[in-house]
């Protein structure tokens, strides 16, 4: 079985290695005391699974900002609870947008600059700590590529056109004193084209750890941010393992030797099914941007199609378990994880089915982009499947399969820190061969 590294813990959290509540974790599992184990990676992972983020999104007047906001949650202009969007500036307060399906992280609509109702000449921007991090955007690319094209067919170059915005936009920010400023070209109505990736790929890196996985999980679906999403929630499965056979354990009918807590295993398995799109208020808003019958989309998918329930997790585990015996049993020789023996077979069937169904979830959602790009080619993509390539028009010359490789979406590469939940800690380091 393919079982990638842990990575370590991360170096920079020094004040979190020396808390108490690290060396009281770590005496716990040297003591073999899974109870005390699992409340505190419980009240972790609840605290990692609550905490909020909010982002902020300004601009001018007709910049795409309300768009924007629609577009990075999933949503259409014209769905519920969507931003208000239209040719005159339709933000007049500050308002909040939570993402359907992750409440605690919110993007702010705020008021367009230099619209009648922004009465301030300029702002004194005071304050006694570091500042909150901003990202330039530039957006409506694809109104410039398009009149680009228009005006010189013959001599056409995406990429030259391109270079001279970003170049443009560099300049003018330089002029203003701002030194080597990065600008993100963006449209809103090809989230998955030109530099969103990068967008993404920025924030999550200077997000703070624990609200990198929040902000991760809430990107709309797309063959980049699909690596990203699974490589975060891998991250989680050995914490949920544990919490799930530690805290508030119960046997299951039918698998005595197996003792979790139930719920806690639906909400997981549940969460995936949110992350990547494959729940069915995000498959039916998918079948109505594509214009395609929502059966079509659900026959492509090998998991439930309805919410998951104690039989199906009862089920899953049941398979699961068929070969978890070696696996709890290689346990038994690993440092902390040996002392904790009563749970060997447990958490060994808890890890292998949630590693077996993301493993499955990340598939489907890779199926569903295949067909939403397939059946919606020739024509424009939606915001759901921003990252999957179908043609930029009927005339296009590209396949869907060819440009699912271009380089305009090949341009990030995956960054190996980019997860959320802390990793087991320094002294929690499992021999190469049980390393996930």
């Amino acid at each position: 079985e393919d079982l990638s590294p842990i990575p370590s813990f991360p170096t920079q959290c020094k004040i979190l290695e020396l808390s108490k509540d690290t060396r009281a974790l770590k005496e716990a599992f040297e003591a073999g005391d899974l109870p005390a184990v699992a409340a505190k990676l419980q009240s972790t992972l609840h605290s990692l699974e609550n905490v909020r983020l909010d982002i902020g999104v300004t601009g001018g007047m007709g910049s795409g900002k309300s768009t924007f906001v629609n577009a990075i949650r999933g949503l259409g202009d014209e769905d519920p609870n969507s931003a208000c969007t239209g040719v005159v500036e339709m933000t007049v307060d500050p308002t909040p947008y939570p993402h359907p399906n992750y409440p605690i992280v919110v993007f702010w609509d705020l008021p367009g600059v230099g619209i009648p109702l922004f009465q301030y000449d300029f702002f004194l921007i005071i304050t006694s700590q570091s500042f909150t991090r901003f990202y330039c955007v530039r957006s409506k690319l694809d109104v410039d590529i398009a009149a680009s094209r228009s005006r010189r067919p013959s001599s056409f170059s995406e990429e030259r056109v391109l270079n001279q915005i970003r170049d443009d936009c560099a300049q003018q920010l330089e002029a203003q004193g701002l030194r080597d400023p990065k600008v993100f070209l963006l449209s809103m109505f090809e989230l998955g084209k030109y530099d969103f990736h990068l967008l993404e790929e920025s924030m999550v890196r200077d997000l703070e750890s624990h609200k990198r996985h929040a902000f991760l999980v809430a990107l709309p679906v797309s063959k980049p941010t699909l690596e990203r999403k699974a490589a975060s929630l891998r991250q989680h499965i050995w914490l949920v393992a544990t919490v799930a056979c530690g805290a508030n354990p119960r046997p299951m009918p039918g698998l005595p030797e197996v003792t979790c807590d139930l719920y806690m295993l639906i909400r997981a398995l549940e969460g995936y099914r949110h992350s990547f799109g494959l729940d069915r208020a995000s498959l039916v808003r998918l079948a109505e941007q594509t214009g395609q019958p929502l059966h079509k989309i659900l026959e492509v998918l090998q998991g439930p199609k309805t919410k998951v329930t104690e039989a199906l997790v009862a089920e899953l585990l049941g398979q699961a378990s068929r070969d978890a015996s070696a696996f709890s049993q290689k346990l038994l020789n690993v440092p902390i994880l040996g002392s904790l023996a009563s749970c060997g077979l447990s958490f060994a069937t808890i890890y292998r089915m949630l590693r077996t169904s993301l493993d499955v979830a990340v598939s489907e959602a890779q199926s569903v982009l295949v067909q939403a790009s397939l059946d919606t080619c020739p024509g424009p993509r939606t915001p759901w499947t921003s990252g999957q390539t179908c043609c930029e028009s009927a005339s296009s010359s590209q396949t869907c399969s060819e440009s699912a490789d271009s380089p305009l979406l090949a341009r990030s590469a995956l960054r190996p820190e980019v997860c959320f939940l802390p990793c087991p800690p320094t002294f929690f380091r499992l021999p190469r061969w049980l390393r996930w």
